[in-house]
């Protein structure tokens, strides 16, 4: 049945936009494929969530949230299935949507079984060395999808702000944490929870060892073609959270570090999830990046409805600095 309501809504407010009609109002939760469009930088489509009740002509944010299926398939339609679920039933980012009735965002980034060692979904090394057009800087499509939408939002009397809200856990978390330090000046605010305890480090070495991407800056400009905005960086209002209990480690795993990166971590950063969450806060704090940080005990790899409420009560102070 949900499925059957989805394609509705889909064919409905898909005609509704070809047709350039004015709506008064969203009466009903909403989702819009949007197809892929190489011409205009993404080779993948993308999934527009509007909660009922979403304002019009009223300016707002658009939430965005990387997709995370947690499983490799070469056959897109199971990523896609996933974003769908993510985007209209079970995700924080869906939470943060219906609750704020602002836009959600989600890509249908693949996660290629072809070649495991691409963690796509956390923008990993890997992917940012990647030449073939459909993998090439997710990041750039990313920002190309955001772009899209905010086309398709204004012709349907949606008016979000120029900057985005961007939302993660676990995998996606750390596609946002990365994505946070390559185009900090894009982003009005974000929260991220269970992403291993290793968060990206506004450093170029630690103990006079060489940090490149994703652990560090070190290699920053000559992968990125610019430098680090540190200033702008320090300015994004971060809400960042860990359950005490969360012992998910992608960094001991292949497909999120290579072996290099996994000893500089351990060994330098903490081999234990919690240790390297404390040693990640106190580095950011040693370079003035001031995000809330927050421990939930009692809690593993999963968010809880205090959590939710938490993050939701984050981006709706952020809200009322608009």
């Amino acid at each position: 049945m949900r499925f059957i309501l989805f394609l509705l809504l889909t064919i409905s407010y898909s005609i509704t936009f070809a047709q350039n009609l004015k709506i008064k109002s969203f009466k009903n939760d909403s989702l819009i494929i949007i197809k892929k469009k190489p011409k205009k930088g993404f080779y993948h489509d993308y999934i527009l969530f509007i909660p009922k009740k979403t304002l019009l002509n009223k300016s707002t944010f658009l939430l965005v949230e990387p997709n995370n299926t947690g499983k490799t398939s070469d056959n897109i339609e199971f990523h896609k299935k996933h974003a769908i679920d993510l985007a209209s039933v079970s995700s924080v980012g869906n939470n943060i949507s219906t609750m704020l009735k602002i836009p959600l965002l989600v890509p249908v980034f693949p996660r290629p079984n072809s070649k495991p060692l691409m963690y796509t979904h956390a923008l990993d090394k890997d992917v940012m060395l990647e030449e073939t057009p459909e993998l090439k800087r997710l990041d750039l499509q990313l920002l190309a999808m955001i772009n899209d939408a905010k086309n398709t939002l204004s012709s349907l009397n949606i008016k979000v702000a120029p900057k985005i809200f961007m939302n993660g856990f676990s995998a996606s978390a750390t596609f946002t944490n990365r994505f946070s330090f390559i185009h900090p000046q894009t982003i009005k605010a974000l929260a991220i929870g269970g992403f291993n305890g290793e968060l990206m480090l506004p450093l170029k070495k630690i103990n006079n060892v060489r940090l490149d991407y994703p652990i560090g800056i070190m290699n920053f400009e000559k992968l990125f073609h610019q430098k680090f905005d540190s200033k702008e960086y320090k300015q994004i209002p971060q809400f960042i959270y860990m359950g005490r209990l969360d012992k998910n480690d992608a960094v001991q795993f292949d497909d999120a570090y290579d072996q290099n990166e996994r000893k500089i971590i351990n060994q330098n950063i903490g081999k234990s999830v919690y240790k390297r969450y404390l040693e990640c806060q106190r580095i950011y704090q040693n370079n003035d990046i001031s995000p809330t940080f927050k421990t939930y005990e009692n809690v593993g790899h999963w968010t809880t409805s205090d959590i939710n409420f938490e993050v939701i009560k984050f981006f709706f102070k952020q809200m009322q600095k608009n």
